[in-house]
């Protein structure tokens, strides 16, 4: 999220203040230039810049960014070049492959290594989403754009303060309001969301009818009538 921010000194500062000269408008010599190659060390091609982008990016990495800084040709270079990368981590056994999310490219481990890696960064549990939350999340995610009302509805239960957890997080957003009577709000998922559940987009979401059910709950055995005396 992109926060403006404003000088306020400078709106404060008094008018008998004799102005200080100010900075030269940027020049040829003065602009950043593409850094020198060092004679000792070969020019990297756009492969390996593409490789040392993403892996030290934490967040996707869009394409047509990608080619701009690798001096790629077009996006369909840096498609090709992904795969090739792809191909090396496959025939090499790497713990990690470049996915393709949120309209970006980024690096991920391979599910078999999450439980060692849960353990090395030991999430908080209050970081975790809790099983309300991921609920409303997977309705908002199915049905969006969905009223407050229709997710209560299919839940049961009230829902405005996990909905308002989920918008802290940024995994849900107000995307536009209904034409019923009072204009209500309607609801539907971010890109950060994308981002987090390993989405390209939301025509990856896994179909709902291929969802294993949901365990079904201990049946309560039955009331024992009291012994007889």
């Amino acid at each position: 999220m992109l926060h403006l921010m404003v000088d306020t000194h400078s709106l404060t500062e008094s008018p008998l203040v004799a102005e200080e000269p100010s900075e030269p408008t940027p020049t040829a010599s003065t602009c950043p230039q593409p850094p020198v190659p060092d004679p000792h060390f070969p020019v990297p091609d756009p492969l390996s810049i593409i490789e040392a982008l993403l892996f030290a990016s934490d967040v996707p990495l869009p394409p047509g960014r990608l080619a701009e800084i690798a001096g790629a040709k077009g996006l369909r270079e840096i498609r090709d070049l992904v795969a090739e990368l792809n191909q090396r981590y496959e025939q090499t056994n790497a713990s990690f492959r470049i996915e393709e999310i949120a309209g970006g490219y980024q690096m991920l481990t391979l599910p078999l290594y999450h439980p060692y890696l849960a353990q090395l960064l030991r999430v908080r549990d209050e970081g975790r989403l809790s099983p309300a939350a991921l609920e409303t999340l997977a309705i908002i995610a199915y049905k969006q754009p969905i009223l407050r009302a229709d997710v209560e509805s299919i839940r049961g239960v009230q829902c405005g303060e996990v909905i308002n957890r989920l918008r802290e997080l940024n995994l849900i957003k107000i995307v536009g309001r209904a034409d019923d009577v009072g204009r209500p709000i309607l609801y539907g998922t971010t890109k950060r969301f994308l981002e987090v559940f390993g989405l390209g987009s939301l025509d990856d979401l896994p179909n709902i009818e291929q969802l294993p059910p949901p365990p079904n709950p201990s049946p309560i055995p039955p009331a024992q009538p009291p012994a007889d005396d």
